[in-house]
């Protein structure tokens, strides 16, 4: 068998040469001896004294930083008043950038309800018109019943006055859907009427250059810096003074006054759609419609869309005439 090395190993209990501790004792290390005293650190230098590392002016106390240094705040100024900051962090130093982009989003998603509800509108609106001028029966039935038209004529006042007048009616879902269904079904219905008393090629041509005028200044509203949000007062004036117009016409059949208030109709509800098209997609204009009217910002621009048309159709039928 193997017998252990009796050679002493590096714990062997033998005692180190004398000097080998700094305080020159004999004691091991580690071991019970003491540790080496103060005044024995290498160099001379003692030990920090009792107290703490450093002294009591060397860090900041309760109070704040050390005041009268260089490049040290004074007491109580860091961090609560000179503090940087960070709230604004992550939305490019603006705190508003996010509530921006939200805006932005809800907007966009409020333009594109509306315009998916005027196309619904006006796909009514043109069936009915294809009915009138392609359907002699239809036509002549209701030539020889007036009542279907005095009746629609009342429920496109009332439908359009309680949308216009009333929140519920333009803001509580489903009721909002159903006011502006039936005001569609009977505005399209007058329109149809309407259609029935002129050519077809007329009809036609005016459905073409209403098309074409309103996509145009649709994409005019969009990409100009005028701001027509501000013309509101002017528009209502023009509104009144086509209104006092139309009645004196009433009583002087007058073909030239007739051309000239087709024009200016046309005209006055060329502007109106620029502006209720402002209104709806906000950004910079001065005024904007609210996102949760999308009912009355579709109503407001099938509105201009139907004048458009009824204007120029009585320019094209004053001129054929």
């Amino acid at each position: 068998m193997k017998t252990q090395n009796s050679e002493p190993t590096a714990h062997s209990s033998r005692p180190p040469p004398p000097g080998f501790f700094p305080s020159g004792g004999a004691a091991p290390y580690p071991g019970a001896g003491p540790f080496p005293s103060a005044g024995a650190y290498p160099g001379g230098a003692p030990y920090p004294p009792p107290g703490g590392y450093p002294g009591a002016p060397g860090y900041p106390g309760q109070a704040g930083y050390p005041a009268g240094q260089a490049g040290f705040p004074s007491a109580g100024a860091y961090p609560q008043n000179n503090m940087p900051n960070y709230s604004d962090y992550g939305t490019g130093g603006n705190a508003s950038g996010s509530m921006a982009f939200n805006d932005k989003s809800v907007r966009n998603a409020f333009i594109r309800k509306v315009y998916s509800i005027l196309m619904v509108q006006l796909a009514i609106t043109a069936f009915f018109i294809t009915l009138f001028i392609s359907s002699e029966g239809t036509k002549r039935y209701f030539q020889q019943h007036a009542g279907y038209t005095i009746l629609a004529f009342v429920v496109t006042i009332v439908c359009l006055l309680c949308m216009a007048c009333c929140e519920a009616p333009r803001r509580t879902a489903p009721m909002n859907y159903i006011f502006l269904f039936v005001f569609t079904l009977a505005e399209s219905f007058l329109l149809g009427v309407i259609s029935a008393s002129y050519a077809q090629e007329t009809v036609l041509l005016a459905v073409g250059i209403c098309a074409v005028l309103c996509f145009a200044l649709t994409v005019f509203a969009f990409q100009t810096k005028i701001d027509f949000t501000a013309m509101g007062g002017i528009l209502m004036a023009a509104v009144i003074i086509l209104f006092i117009f139309g009645i004196v016409l009433m009583f002087f059949h007058v073909k030239v006054l007739r051309l000239i208030y087709a024009c200016f109709g046309a005209f006055l509800f060329s502007v109106y759609l620029i502006y209720d098209t402002q209104l709806m997609v906000g950004g910079e204009h001065k005024y904007s419609i609210s996102p949760e009217e999308y009912i009355f910002a579709a109503l407001n621009i099938y509105m201009d869309v139907v004048n458009i048309f009824i204007y120029i159709l009585s320019i094209l039928g004053e001129s054929r005439d």
